[in-house]
């Protein structure tokens, strides 16, 4: 494979931790935005555009299947001709995309909406994940991505909060219509203050052997199986949350969009204290020491909320305090392995990025699918479900990652 090294350091100007973080959090943190702040607007949408609960799951999975495919084809491309060009084509793809939903006059188009825009937030995520390759090795790049999931969690925090308040003030149109603002002020962020940081561009990376090559090499790699595992099993879990809860909480257990905002918000800042957590654990007991102490708070979330659900304990707070548990076990998980997944791969970050990211939002698709039939008007789809992901992340954590210390 020829390499064409083209680097854009020495022009670049300096990156400090502090604008790195910030960059993450505004790119992955279009993730909850695009999520959570929609949620409270679902129920809604749903009467306003006359559409079944399966069809409204379906503007759910559209965006998460656009989001996982696009992912591989947008990494080799940020390998190629680096993170920055993608990142603008991908914003502005995004924010055009939102504005489009929150004019969409029927739940056909809304559905197309979100898929185009799960092919620009997918750009966002890719790029973020390999910047941190970029310019860290992977035990830095936990830390400083655990500083930039802090402030994704302050966008999950603020995200289901004002979803809740701007769909109650002005409609589920208006609560579309901030997601499409908040697409443009992070486009306008990347333009005007984040360079280039990619340190070759490869311009083979797009060749289609090569893309295979590359993908099988990464796919069988142990590491990045075991870190991937992780990291798409534990957002599996959260999804599995996001994706019933406002139908649950709402419809179910008879919350107000805004008291569902508050829910949401109060889980997000249980991850928050998770990251936190991350942050302090992982120069002490390393990666591997870190996940395995955070499954504790992971399976105790998850089983509890399935053993209270199987008691006939159906109420909100049977709910939202196990998932508390479950969120601070998510804070630690996800910028470990979102770090560690894409660690051995410097030259191929956008493309391990890429499948790791494939691989998440895959799960994530499949589980959408499965609420879309599952929901009976109960806690049980939602509440098993999470415990369900809360050993199978256990299990990951304390076989196949802790497997890589005898490695």
């Amino acid at each position: 494979m020829s390499t064409s090294v083209s680097s854009s350091h020495a022009s670049a100007p300096p990156l400090g931790h502090a604008r790195v973080a910030l960059a993450l959090a505004l790119l992955l943190g279009l993730q909850p935005v695009t999520t959570d702040l929609y949620l409270p607007a679902l129920p809604q949408l749903t009467r306003a555009l006359g559409a079944s609960m399966s069809m409204a799951q379906q503007t759910m999975a559209a965006l998460l299947l656009a989001f996982g495919v696009a992912q591989l084809g947008w990494g080799p491309v940020a390998d190629r001709i680096g993170r920055r060009p993608v990142l603008l084509l991908g914003l502005g793809l995004y924010t055009l995309a939102s504005l489009a939903c929150a004019l969409a006059p029927n739940v056909e188009l809304l559905v197309l909406g979100r898929f185009v825009q799960g092919v620009g937030m997918a750009a966002a995520v890719v790029c973020a994940r390999a910047i941190v390759r970029d310019l860290y090795e992977p035990v830095e790049g936990a830390r400083v991505m655990a500083w930039g999931m802090t402030g994704l969690g302050v966008l999950a925090i603020t995200s289901p909060s004002l979803g809740g308040l701007v769909t109650a003030w002005g409609g589920w149109r208006m609560a579309l219509a901030v997601v499409a603002l908040i697409g443009s002020l992070v486009l306008a962020f990347i333009f005007w203050r984040f360079p280039e940081t990619i340190p070759a561009r490869r311009r083979d990376a797009t060749q289609p052997r090569v893309v295979l090559a590359n993908l099988r090499r990464i796919a069988g790699h142990h590491v990045f199986i075991a870190w991937a595992l992780l990291t798409s099993t534990s957002y599996a879990g959260l999804f599995t949350m996001l994706a019933s809860s406002s139908f649950v909480y709402m419809d179910v257990l008879g919350a107000s969009p805004a008291v569902y905002g508050l829910l949401l918000g109060s889980n997000s800042l249980a991850y928050i204290v998770g990251t936190f957590v991350c942050r302090r654990w992982v120069p002490r007991f390393g990666p591997i020491g870190s996940v395995q102490r955070a499954a504790f708070f992971t399976l105790a979330g998850g089983a509890s909320m399935a053993a209270l659900a199987a008691l006939g304990v159906h109420s909100i707070w049977a709910i939202a305090l196990p998932q508390v548990l479950f969120a601070i076990g998510h804070g630690v998980h996800q910028p470990v392995s979102q770090a560690a997944a894409v660690g051995p791969f410097p030259d191929q970050a956008g493309t391990a990025s890429a499948l790791a990211g494939f691989l998440l939002a895959l799960m994530a698709f499949m589980i959408g699918l499965w609420l879309g039939v599952a929901l009976d008007g109960t806690v049980r789809p939602l509440a098993y479900g999470v415990g369900f992901w809360a050993v199978v992340i256990s299990a990951v954590a304390w076989t196949l990652v802790r497997s890589l210390e005898r490695r």
